[in-house]
């Protein structure tokens, strides 16, 4: 009976200390910042080896959030070509440039009804940058960020991933967009991309220089070729975006 008496007392000024826990932890409620969880992976984990699992997120229609730093070239392994490489891109697998398109990862999830998606440039446009992390914080349901990442296999000869980050949306083969499923709407935060820049982009990396030391004649063709695919993609976006605002 003594030993119940001692575990009751116990157990009553354990509840006297949480309740008073509980009143200073209630005070500083506003100081304290909700739980944020995000997952984060290149491209090779977004487009290629771990798509089935992106895919799984996407359509769960949890308030799940993703970051892809897309490189466009398995970084981690060794510089191989992935699916998100883009036309004319020297990489292992690829030596003599990529022949086909860039899979559109954005185009893929903004099929999903409750996703939220976001192409961002931190460099070209910080402002937009933010206000695709807010938004796809906020938005309750699936959000994926996919961001351009330069990276020591692209070969940047300036040496300023800043300023490359500026040229490839400039040239428009980088997009900055933002799709809110809570709205259905498409936002065209780009630009009309000069395209012509597209060759100043080629010479300023070495995963597209170097085709057209190897092979000039099928540099060319295949810098025509991106151009007229990124034209198609960046027309596709922007009738999207001007239907929506008809």
């Amino acid at each position: 009976a003594m030993m119940l008496d001692g575990n009751i007392v116990l157990f009553r000024a354990a509840i006297a200390i949480l309740e008073e826990l509980k009143d200073q932890i209630l005070k500083l409620k506003d100081f304290i910042m909700p739980k944020s969880v995000w997952m984060i992976g290149g491209d090779g984990w977004a487009y290629d080896i771990g798509f089935g699992g992106i895919d799984h997120v996407l359509s769960s229609n949890l308030k799940a959030r993703m970051l892809v730093l897309d490189t466009e070239v398995y970084s981690n392994t060794g510089g191989q070509m992935s699916k998100s490489s883009q036309i004319g891109q020297v990489a292992e697998f690829a030596n003599f440039g990529k022949k086909n398109y860039k899979k559109d990862l954005f185009r893929i999830a903004m099929s999903y009804p409750n996703c939220y998606v976001a192409s961002i440039s931190l460099g070209a446009n910080p402002i937009q940058a933010i206000k695709a992390f807010k938004e796809a914080e906020n938005h309750n349901g699936p959000s994926i960020i996919i961001a351009y990442a330069p990276c020591i296999e692209h070969g940047i000869k300036s040496g300023c991933a800043n300023k490359e980050e500026k040229l490839v949306v400039e040239a428009g083969y980088t997009l900055l967009m933002r799709y809110n499923p809570e709205e259905d709407k498409l936002y065209l935060d780009s630009k009309e991309p000069k395209y012509d820049k597209l060759e100043e982009l080629w010479n300023n990396e070495t995963r597209f220089n170097a085709l057209k030391i190897k092979n000039e004649k099928l540099a060319q063709e295949l810098l025509d070729y991106q151009k007229e695919s990124l034209k198609e993609r960046y027309e596709y976006y922007k009738e999207i975006s001007s239907k929506q605002e008809a």
